[in-house]
């Protein structure tokens, strides 16, 4: 489902330092290391234009894909002994009910502040999207992260190339012409593969885990009260490794591709 959009400074600034990523890489670092026009210049610009078209391509995926919207039909089926597990709440074991948005609450269904409604499945809000990540936009997001950490891990490699291949030469002026991009370039690429590595990291623990960001900390919360009464807690919608890898379908190669299948 779409939704409607805003002007986002984050989101501009994103997107900025993607083409500014793309440019330097292409037009700079290969250009220098391997000659932009040569095989392997010809071909390593393909490969890292097709990787920076699909990150870009799932990054709008995931910014104008409405997170997923609790229907204001929503009612629990609290005799139905096959629905799934009913979350109550943390005090007074009532079904949970948004006061906010009038409804009842789903499991694992949140308020966001940011968007003021309730999110299926809600993982967290994004500044850098201006949209939640949730059940129907967590998978592009996922892929989004994949490719943009590969992208930038690439692009990186390339400028350490680029880089040794320009000190080896003895023009003088082709060294200092493009010196102050390798350092922007190496200050903006270093912290930015090491934090999107850390967040693919993380993601990766959740989806082995079948948990969220949010489920995550309230699963930190919910195992210190267990342990405090002398009982174990289990997450309760862990399946497995497997069956949660299936139930998000993030790593198969398929799916990578055609994020919408």
């Amino acid at each position: 489902m779409a939704r409607s959009y805003r002007f986002s400074l984050p989101v501009a600034v994103v997107v900025t330092a993607i083409a500014y990523i793309y440019f330097t890489t292409v037009f700079i670092f290969i250009d220098q290391w391997f000659g932009l026009w040569s095989s392997p210049g010809m071909l390593n610009a393909v490969v890292f234009t097709s990787m920076a078209f699909l990150c870009v391509y799932n990054y709008a995926i995931a910014i104008f894909t409405d997170a997923g919207r609790v229907p204001h039909t929503y009612l629990p089926d609290i005799e139905d002994s096959d629905s799934p597990i009913h979350e109550v709440k943390r005090k007074g074991g009532d079904l949970r009910y948004c006061q906010k948005c009038s409804h009842y609450k789903p499991p694992r269904a949140h308020h966001c502040r940011v968007c003021n409604r309730c999110v299926l499945r809600m993982d967290h809000h994004c500044i850098w999207m201006n949209n939640c990540v949730g059940h129907a936009n967590y998978k592009v997001f996922f892929i989004f992260v994949v490719y943009a950490v590969i992208a930038c891990l690439y692009s990186l490699v390339l400028l350490v190339g680029s880089v040794t291949v320009d000190a080896q030469k003895d023009e003088q002026k082709t060294e200092d012409s493009h010196r102050v991009l390798y350092i922007i370039s190496g200050l903006l690429l270093v912290p930015l593969s090491m934090a999107l590595s850390v967040l693919l990291g993380w993601h990766i623990y959740l989806i082995l885990r079948n948990k969220t960001t949010i489920e995550y900390h309230e699963g930190v919360r919910a195992m210190w009260l267990a342990e405090k009464g002398g009982d174990v807690y289990s997450h309760p919608y862990d399946l497995g490794a497997y069956e949660n890898l299936i139930s998000v379908r993030a790593f198969f190669l398929p799916f990578l591709l055609f994020p919408n299948s």
